[in-house]
């Protein structure tokens, strides 16, 4: 982000976002993701940021509801790793199709927003480390 004018600096704006508001995007064609509700979604996100120097990927949050906050990751590597309760996996696994929410970059997007938005076409939250933060800190005692 510029932080003269507010701006992001994207090197350019992935296809899959839309123009204005809010779309649902099939999983496992540009992305998959996970998704992990209210508070823990929101530690996960805080440790994603500060473990790779503020630019984890693209993370949405949601205002509403269960506040989810929904890390995208590269397509079919959701499927691939056992997810710990807490964390909702959306992909096209055979059987399986799931929509995952997708705001604009700017305007109304209200209840999701970008909490940390995509800079680039295919570079996104990199899974095992999505996953090693997912079972440390959701870990059940």
């Amino acid at each position: 982000m510029d932080t003269r004018n507010g701006e992001l600096n994207l090197v350019a704006k992935p296809d899959w976002i839309p123009s204005s508001g809010f779309q649902l995007r099939k999983a496992g064609v540009y992305f998959d993701a996970v998704r992990v509700d209210g508070d823990d979604g929101r530690r996960v996100a805080d440790a994603l940021e500060v473990m790779t120097g503020g630019d984890p990927g693209p993370i949405v949050a949601e205002a509403t509801g269960r506040r989810g906050v929904y890390f995208l990751v590269a397509p079919g590597t959701t499927a691939r790793h056992s997810w710990p309760p807490g964390a909702t996996r959306f992909n096209a696994a055979a059987g399986r199709v799931s929509y995952v929410p997708v705001p604009a970059l700017r305007g109304r997007t209200w209840p999701l927003s970008w909490r940390c938005p995509p800079y680039e076409q295919d570079r996104f939250v990199h899974a095992m480390l999505l996953l090693s933060v997912v079972r440390e800190l959701l870990a059940v005692a």
